[in-house]
């Protein structure tokens, strides 16, 4: 019996259809090779995203004819001149030890000291406050130490500062070098010692101001901060004024630009109205140059060709493409490149004026052949007086050669003329009027 037959209920309470069902079984994987069964179940037989190592390669052997020891053996080192010699572990392969200099002796690196003679001494490196066998010691502990002047210093016999010992090391290595040089010809020039001598005034003055700025207490340093931050905000004020007056100037120089442009479109005389399209070109590839420079100054930061290219295209802004084409073309026949190979200021300077003076001869080619051009059609043609508007009414004196005034005789002309006018004007129809019905007391 159970609680179900003490309390009288069925066995069964769900119906025979809902019995549960079986849960699929799950495929088996198995592990593959050369994989722990712990990283396989972390993993689930995902594959790894990196590339993994091929199994093979985990238990790769070395080949069995290879019989590899570690040996305790001596070795020397190049590095040492004392031949002295020592012991580590090797790896030792069918009882062959490796041969060959101490691996580590590479890294061993000297310095080249100058060597000098007694004979140099005495002519070249005399000096009051220095004797020869100071100088000696001094090379000597220099090639010991490989020129740590620090430890030289510490090593000299004498109290020499560590300025001192390196004004004496490098003038009297510069002197040797530009002694033998004039007994031997050869280009020293680019060697450092002699490109570069040695400053002492200038290190004892960088040391100084260096211990200065180390010695500093806390209240000097927050007023320095606040000295810089002043000098900061005073540069910016600055700044930012000369960006204010340099917009202000660019915006009166747009304005007369654009008023010499419609004067010269508007205003200008006959006669010189082939010159008006040049005046208004100059004076809108200076409001361009202007307009680029500004901001350019706004960059603060920038490459001196994307400058370059910013420039000529302000420049040849009122040009079209056939004229740039010509101004390039006429730069290849003078054998200049189109951009300079050396972007120096000078060299962008010189190559943005000779662009200028190119599109500038080219105008005046223009203008020259639009002159000749119009001298052979005055040539050809009717005369006529230059000057003269041709829309101009010629309006004769007021009196003639019969002794009457014109004057008269045209004013009747005219009123003549009028009368016609309003004569021969059409006259609007009448309207037509209905006839008035007749009332009681007309009868």
């Amino acid at each position: 019996m159970d609680a179900k037959d003490i309390l009288g209920l069925p066995k069964s309470t769900h119906p025979a259809s809902q019995e549960k069902k079986s849960r699929p079984l799950k495929e088996s994987q198995r592990k593959p090779d050369g994989i722990s069964r712990e990283v396989y179940a972390l993993t689930g037989g995902v594959p790894p995203l990196m590339p993994a190592v091929e199994p093979l390669q985990l238990k790769k052997r070395p080949p069995t004819d290879e019989k590899i020891t570690w040996q305790w053996l001596p070795f020397t080192s190049s590095a040492r001149k004392d031949n002295l010699q020592l012991y580590h572990w090797v790896i030792v392969v069918n009882g062959i030890p490796p041969t060959g200099d101490y691996s580590f002796a590479k890294y061993n690196k000297s310095v080249d000291v100058v060597k000098y003679t007694d004979e140099e001494y005495e002519k070249h490196l005399t000096d009051d406050m220095w004797t020869k066998e100071e100088t000696d010691q001094l090379f000597e502990l220099c090639q010991q130490f490989d020129l740590r002047f620090i430890v030289i210093a510490d090593r000299f016999s004498s109290s020499r500062t560590v300025e001192e010992l390196k004004e004496r090391y490098y003038k009297v290595s510069r002197s040797i070098l530009i002694a033998r040089a004039a007994a031997f010809p050869g280009n020293i020039s680019e060697h450092p010692i002699v490109k570069e001598p040695y400053k002492f005034t200038q290190e004892r003055d960088r040391k100084r101001a260096l211990s200065m700025v180390l010695s500093q207490t806390k209240h000097q340093e927050r007023k320095d901060y606040e000295v810089l931050a002043e000098a900061k905000r005073i540069a910016e004020s600055h700044m930012a004024a000369r960006n204010a007056k340099e917009s202000e100037l660019l915006v009166t120089f747009t304005m007369d630009s654009e008023r010499a442009i419609v004067f010269g479109e508007t205003l200008s005389p006959p006669s010189n109205s082939e010159f008006a399209p040049a005046m208004v070109a100059h004076s809108t590839s200076m409001a361009e140059n202007a307009s680029t420079l500004v901001s350019l100054r706004m960059l603060r930061v920038y490459l001196r060709t994307y400058a370059l290219d910013q420039m000529i295209q302000a420049a040849s802004s009122s040009a079209g493409l056939r004229t740039i084409k010509r101004v390039e073309q006429s730069l290849q026949e003078l054998g200049v490149n189109l951009k300079p190979r050396v972007p120096t200021k000078a060299v962008c300077a010189q190559h943005l004026d000779l662009r200028k003076e190119i599109l500038t001869l080219l105008n005046l080619q223009k203008q020259l052949q639009h002159k000749e051009a119009e001298g052979t059609s005055y040539h050809d043609g009717p005369y006529e007086t230059p000057g003269t508007p041709k829309d101009r009414t010629f309006v004769p004196d007021s009196t003639s050669f019969g002794g009457e005034v014109l004057g008269d005789r045209v004013g009747k002309r005219d009123q003549k003329r009028k009368a016609l006018g309003r004569a021969e004007a059409p006259s609007l129809p009448a309207q037509s009027k209905r006839p008035r019905k007749l009332r009681a007391s007309d009868l």
